[in-house]
């Protein structure tokens, strides 16, 4: 299976509390990051969340949804959130979130790979679309949260590209 590593990172001019809230409350998303459909809690997790399934209806440009569920297995307030995916995309993700100078900077790791065959099958033509794809989705993200919390956002993207690594 083709695996996809992403780096996306936010720098937000905002309080760190009003970031990592709206970052760490994945089940609002769907009120400001346009492409999040749905989030539903599967199972609750500890005081922090560790432990919590949710499943994640996303839409993109692309005309196909995604649905993946993510057990969050380390959170570490103000400054961390990891997750496992399971389902139509299978990986690690992981948001960093700290204060450098004027702003906060959120940096998301995501390493997957697509578990649909028909996804399989045409990745070796489509990567470049689905890569541009995952950036569309990051960058209403972006937008999203600059709105929510009436601040600015500056995104930075960093794509990588694996086809045969064993995921971690």
């Amino acid at each position: 299976m083709p695996v996809y590593e992403f780096v996306t990172v936010w720098r937000v001019k905002a309080p760190l509390n009003k970031v990592w809230n709206e970052i760490y409350y994945s089940e609002k998303w769907p009120e400001w990051w346009r492409g999040v459909e749905e989030v539903a809690e599967l199972k609750k997790g500890d005081e922090l969340g560790v432990g919590s399934v949710r499943r994640y209806t996303w839409k993109s440009m692309l005309p196909y949804r995604l649905r993946f569920d993510i057990e969050t297995v380390r959170v570490e307030p103000m400054t961390a959130i990891e997750g496992i995916a399971h389902g139509e995309l299978s990986g690690r993700g992981v948001w960093n979130i700290k204060v450098e100078g004027d702003h906060v900077t959120a940096r998301y790791d995501w390493r997957v790979d697509t578990t649909k065959a028909w996804m399989n099958l045409i990745a070796p033509l489509a990567r470049p679309l689905f890569k541009w794809n995952h950036d569309i989705v990051m960058s209403w993200g972006a937008a999203g949260l600059a709105g929510r919390l009436g601040a600015v956002v500056i995104e930075e993207k960093e794509s990588r590209e694996y086809n045969h690594l064993p995921l971690v």
